[in-house]
């Protein structure tokens, strides 16, 4: 049973129903600073497992393993700390021959915490960037509207006008934020909804390319194939996948943003929609990670949801997505789109 002990990544301690070590692999041994063998094997449970608290209290004493209710099964993952001081995540399952009766063995797993760590400090970089994002148009909002409400009579028509447009861009960039981020949970979660129809690509990317057009100085030049079929798919998420692009070739990009409907060339059931740009391009190395969530170059700002959505988005309607280089350099991000049926026109988004 040592040898195998040995092969786990985790360090673990076994006990026997006297409270007593029975084996201790060498993941553990390492942990807890122990040499295996006689000195270990038969010694005191809590003498070898000296995990203690930020208050110095000691794992067995809190948790004690061999007492408690008779329906106790296992303690819960808690963190603790090694004689070092070393954060690690600990674990235990009490087994029993037979319900209530006493516990026969009692097997403790412990775990690096620089995962959670890492996880920790990710959520709260994850906190930092969404606040941010949230602030920036909120600040927007209220400013303009403070300064409608405090000095009506001393604007004019056109300067109450932008301020309201300009306010309203804002509304709408955050509920966007706030709707990619309940579609990142739904798409993690396997509960994102298509409302799926016949869909006019042509139509809904001129729309999204006179939305961004307008609050950039960036080019943005949109070129459609004669007689494009309508996609099957859901108008709106369509609209969020080829703003997503649109937005970070601007961002990103450098000189013109070109975007191309046309037939998929792969499949003839498919109807692409490619966004480039003069940029520096994606490195290869790096085309599989901007596809994960929160991922930025860091240039240029963003949550780092964009082409995770895009991803998740285009997938959950069947289509593709591919990122490669722009001749002459820069990025060039294509998807592809399922097309309607011949003959399905009704309905048209």
């Amino acid at each position: 049973m040592s040898a195998d002990l040995d092969l786990l990544p985790d360090g673990v301690v076994l006990a026997g129903p006297d409270g007593r070590v029975t084996a201790v692999n060498l993941v553990g041994a390492s942990m807890l600073a122990v040499e295996r063998g006689a000195e270990v094997a038969g010694a005191e449970l809590a003498d070898v497992l000296a995990l203690r608290d930020h208050d110095g209290r000691s794992w067995v004493e809190e948790n004690c393993p061999y007492g408690g209710l008779a329906l106790r099964k296992a303690v819960p993952e808690q963190s603790w700390l090694l004689p070092d001081g070393t954060e690690v995540l600990v674990t235990a399952r009490l087994h029993r021959s037979r319900p209530s009766g006493p516990v026969e063995q009692v097997a403790i797993c412990l775990r690096s915490g620089r995962g959670r760590a890492r996880l920790d400090r990710d959520r709260s970089d994850l906190v930092a960037t969404l606040a941010h994002e949230l602030r920036s148009p909120l600040t927007g909002v209220k400013g303009f509207v403070h300064t409608l409400l405090n000095r009506w009579d001393r604007l004019t028509d056109d300067q109450r006008r932008l301020m309201l447009t300009t306010a309203g861009a804002d509304a709408d960039r955050l509920s966007r934020l706030i709707t990619e981020l309940l579609d990142v949970a739904r798409i993690d979660t396997g509960r994102l909804q298509l409302h799926r129809r016949p869909t006019d690509l042509a139509l809904k990317v001129q729309r999204v390319r006179d939305s961004v057009a307008h609050s950039t100085s960036t080019p943005i030049e949109l070129e459609v194939a004669p007689d494009l079929p309508l996609i099957d798919a859901d108008p709106d998420k369509v609209v969020q996948v080829v703003t997503n692009l649109v937005e970070n070739a601007v961002r990103h990009g450098e000189g013109t943003v070109r975007v191309v409907l046309a037939p998929w060339p792969e499949d003839d059931a498919l109807v692409g929609v490619t966004v480039t740009d003069e940029g520096d391009g994606i490195p290869v190395d790096l085309r599989r990670r901007v596809f994960t969530k929160f991922w930025t170059s860091g240039t240029g700002g963003g949550s780092g949801l964009g082409l995770y959505l895009v991803s998740g988005l285009v997938r959950a309607h069947g289509g593709v997505v591919h990122i490669d280089d722009r001749p002459g350099g820069g990025a060039r991000v294509a998807t592809a789109w399922p097309r309607v049926a011949d003959g399905g026109v009704e309905g048209r988004g």
